[in-house]
């Protein structure tokens, strides 16, 4: 699993022009699923999204996680993170994983995260969404369940 992270002052998902996922500074993360990938690399991938440590502490540096940061969690599934880039000018998505299996992990993924964390909202999988937010920095990195 992937999740493109991005350190936010607020971000928002709407879906049909309704707001379904909300939050304040946080995390919003774009997570795209693989072929192969199953709950351990989405275990994997939650524990770095709630330990990675991308806000900053009192001296400015990047030191603190999202728990010590006491922020949100916004996850979006986005497919398109499993493109395959490398050859033309068109992505190729064979290495993604088919439509049922990443629904199931995005959910795991989710009902993970509502279990480990208090402020957790998302999108809706498979959906025609519209993502705002503010980025904070910007601060963005791709990480790997």
């Amino acid at each position: 699993m992937k999740a493109l992270i991005q350190r936010v002052k607020r971000a928002s998902v709407e879906v049909d022009n309704r707001e379904v996922g909300a939050i304040g500074t946080g995390l919003l993360a774009l997570v795209g699923v693989e072929k192969g990938d199953d709950e351990a690399a989405a275990d994997r991938l939650l524990h770095k999204l709630l330990h990675y440590r991308v806000f900053p502490d009192a001296a400015g540096k990047m030191n603190r996680n999202l728990q010590q940061a006491e922020g949100g969690l916004l996850l979006v599934s986005q497919f398109t993170l499993a493109a395959d880039t490398r050859k033309g000018l068109r992505p190729g998505f064979s290495s993604a994983a088919p439509p049922a299996e990443g629904e199931r992990l995005f959910h795991y993924l989710l009902e993970r995260a509502h279990h480990a964390w208090p402020e957790v909202a998302s999108g809706e999988f498979a959906a025609d969404m519209q993502v705002a937010l503010v980025n904070d920095g910007p601060v963005t990195f791709l990480l790997e369940g």
